[in-house]
């Protein structure tokens, strides 16, 4: 059965360069080292897609022969927040797209039976609730996480939230966006569906034991 979700709120990123690193990344053979450089790259992508619409304003500026008139970013300022821990390696691809941006944290984990999601760790910065949230998790399966995610961050005042993944499942794009009418997320990649044990299908495996070379 074919999933239904709005997609209009979906953007897939499927740059040629993206879709050649995707491949890689899926491989059950690329290494440790080249899947954590994979995940950075591919983030930093979605970062420029993830930021388009960020508001510019005019600035003179002088050149070494001349003053001219050129645009600059008008005053908005962005938080990253990975879910722990897989999103970690998301984070510094970003970093070097927005070098201001605060960095917050929430820890979620997925029971292995009921596949809920359960939280253990969160912490923002103080004023979160004036910054262009992205939160960012390779996975975004059947969206459970996520939404915990997105629930803490709407309690804490945000108002402009994106989710940023790497491979995504229908099952977990439907979820999200019925459960927060307002989220837009970002993807390179969405796969078939999931198997019984909630996970994605071809997916890349377990996007954190492959970050961080655990099993």
């Amino acid at each position: 059965m074919t999933v239904q979700y709005d997609e209009s709120r979906v953007t897939l990123v499927d740059h040629p360069l993206v879709q050649h690193k995707v491949a890689i990344l899926r491989d059950k053979d690329t290494s440790t080292k080249q899947f954590r450089e994979l995940v950075r790259e591919l983030a930093l992508f979605e970062g420029y897609e993830a930021t388009r619409d960020f508001p510019l304003e005019e600035v003179v500026v002088e050149t070494p022969l001349e003053r001219c008139t050129c645009m600059e970013l008008s005053g908005k300022k962005v938080a990253i927040v990975p879910i722990l821990r897989a999103g970690l390696g998301m984070v510094d691809g970003l970093l070097e797209l927005v070098p201001s941006a605060r960095v917050g944290h929430v820890g979620m984990y997925r029971d292995p039976e009921t596949h809920e999601p359960h939280e253990y760790y969160c912490k923002l910065p103080p004023d979160v609730e004036n910054r262009t949230c992205l939160v960012v998790d390779p996975m975004l399966a059947t969206g459970g996480s996520a939404n915990a995610a997105i629930d803490y961050l709407r309690r804490a005042g945000v108002g402009d939230i994106r989710l940023l993944v790497l491979v995504s499942a229908p099952e977990g794009l439907a979820a999200v966006l019925e459960h927060d009418p307002d989220v837009r997320i970002y993807t390179c990649a969405i796969d078939r569906e999931l198997n019984d044990h909630a996970y994605i299908l071809p997916g890349l495996g377990d996007a954190g034991d492959r970050i961080f070379g655990t099993k």
